[in-house]
């Protein structure tokens, strides 16, 4: 499902909720794959209110398989290598 160019990805939040988001990029860090995913219903215009998702992205199959990353240094890596790349464009 597409929404303005952008993929949709469902899943399951941390309350059991379905939760839909809009999967903005891929980006590989270490020869790992992270996804940067933005809630459907997020108001864009306001940024306080605005959060981005990030989640390690694995392959199987065929299928994708999205998972939190639980590791508060791993997490720390990904934002700053998605920052320093940003600040480079």
């Amino acid at each position: 499902m597409k929404d303005n160019d952008f993929e949709i990805i469902k899943t399951i939040g941390e309350n059991g909720e379905e939760v839909e988001l809009k999967l903005l990029d891929i980006v590989n860090v270490n020869d790992v794959d992270y996804a940067l995913l933005l809630p459907l219903d997020a108001d864009i215009d306001n940024e306080e209110e605005c959060e981005i998702v990030l989640m390690r992205l694995k392959q199987d199959d065929s299928d994708y398989i999205f998972e939190t990353i639980e590791d508060e240094d791993e997490f720390e890596l990904v934002s700053q290598a998605i920052i320093e790349d940003e600040s480079n464009d």
